[in-house]
């Protein structure tokens, strides 16, 4: 195993979080509290294969800190799902919502499984399995639930069925906000599937503003094509983007020109990957490259939109962009963030980038609460308004500490953490 799976991805989290709180003089009882997560709930359920044999399953729900609200965050379904990585992804989460100034606290669960190899009847049974194992621990003002790698609005719309259908008759209807990112027709909001990459997008545009910068002048690098990745490409590319270079698990492809996202992702959605699309006869201009050519080509943006721990120090130093904009979360280690800050290589942190996911699923669950639905105009306008506020946060923190983004985005997030915790005090 190397060096970049062995690394506590939890420790990073709380390393993160620590230099932030010296900066602005966290207390240690605060400190304490927030680098740990406050339930740790591991669930062995069976379920029946469609060949009638039977197979235990392993997941987790973290639940990090509820001081500002309901515990928030994804479940992953993903071979390397494990109590570390979740740890992680919760603590990650109630910073992110506390920064972007959400009434909500963080959380994150997920299955050890890779979703490719189970039919979509097993698929089913394991989500509504899972859901009956968690039980109590999930509800609409308790835990909400979201998608994340390996998961999408259909197991939302059967984990929200599972968990209505447990309620009692009387309040089946009131429990739809349970989880977000559920489809349109079972009371998910709209613009919910591509939010993570609209935000990813909009954070970019903060920064075009105050380096001065064109978005429609900028080359970018992406490394991930799926949900986050995927929608990302496509509206920077409406937006005048040039996306030369894009690698998922399948391959990586390259044109310098820049690449048809359209046509690739039609392909990959039809294909289940990026693999052969060079080669087909929607893939003019483009060519297969070898996957290490992703850090090295020559771009403004490298967006890293695929799973944690991806920029190592040794990737950091080959890296030729200006700026990184972490759409996945954790991609960058603390060996190669300290590499690229050497370098000059600035860093919009993840908390920030990718916080369009949780602020639109914060949004479905307000429409769940009050049964409405809002405009898919009213929902960007919204999304932007918080990321823009986020993002000012953050610029005027960073000029106040002389710090890194990433150290004032914390600093941003644990102020708000500490203000609410010295007006509740800590029970009893």
């Amino acid at each position: 195993m190397d060096a970049m799976r062995q690394r506590s991805l939890h420790q990073t989290a709380v390393e993160q979080f620590q230099r932030a709180a010296d900066l602005v003089g966290i207390e240690d009882r605060y400190r304490a509290i927030l680098s740990h997560p406050k339930n740790e709930v591991i669930v062995n359920f069976p379920v029946q294969m469609d060949d009638g044999t039977w197979r235990i399953f392993r997941g987790y729900r973290i639940q990090h800190n509820n001081v500002l609200g309901p515990y928030k965050g994804g479940l992953r379904f993903h071979p390397d799902v494990n109590l570390d990585e979740v740890k992680a992804l919760a603590a990650w989460m109630t910073f992110k919502c506390a920064l972007v100034g959400l009434p909500l606290g963080g959380a994150k669960g997920g299955v050890t499984i890779d979703p490719s190899e189970h039919s979509e009847a097993e698929m089913q049974r394991i989500v509504r399995r899972f859901t009956h194992a968690l039980g109590t621990n999930i509800g609409p003002e308790h835990d909400i639930p979201a998608p994340d790698v390996g998961t999408n609005s259909q197991m939302m719309d059967w984990l929200m069925d599972t968990f209505a259908n447990l309620s009692g008759p009387a309040s089946r209807h009131l429990v739809k906000g349970v989880v977000t990112g559920k489809s349109v027709l079972c009371g998910g909001s709209v613009g919910r599937e591509e939010a993570t990459g609209q935000g990813v997008l909009y954070t970019l545009r903060h920064w075009c503003g105050e380096t001065g910068q064109r978005l429609d002048q900028l080359s970018v690098a992406v490394q991930g094509f799926g949900n986050v990745g995927g929608h990302f490409s496509r509206l920077a590319n409406e937006a005048g983007c040039r996306v030369v270079v894009v690698s998922d698990h399948t391959g990586t492809v390259s044109s310098e020109k820049g690449l048809d996202i359209d046509a690739l992702w039609d392909w990959a959605q039809d294909h289940g990957g990026i693999a052969g699309f060079a080669d087909s006869a929607y893939g003019i201009g483009a060519e297969d490259v070898l996957t290490d050519e992703l850090f090295t080509t020559p771009v403004d943006v490298f967006v890293p939109a695929a799973l944690e721990n991806q920029i190592t120090a040794a990737r950091a130093h080959v890296l030729q962009c200006r700026l990184v904009l972490e759409a996945a979360n954790g991609p960058t280690t603390p060996e190669g963030e300290t590499i690229l800050e050497s370098r000059g290589i600035e860093v919009v942190p993840d908390v920030l980038a990718n916080a369009g996911g949780v602020i639109v699923s914060y949004f479905e669950w307000l429409q769940n609460k009050s049964s409405r639905a809002w405009s898919a105009e009213d929902v960007d306008s919204r999304l932007r308004s918080i990321l823009w506020q986020a993002s000012d946060s953050i610029v005027a923190t960073r000029a106040e500490l002389g710090c890194t983004r990433r150290e004032a985005a914390y600093a941003v997030a644990l102020r708000r953490l500490q203000a609410v915790y010295d007006r509740r005090d800590i029970f009893p």
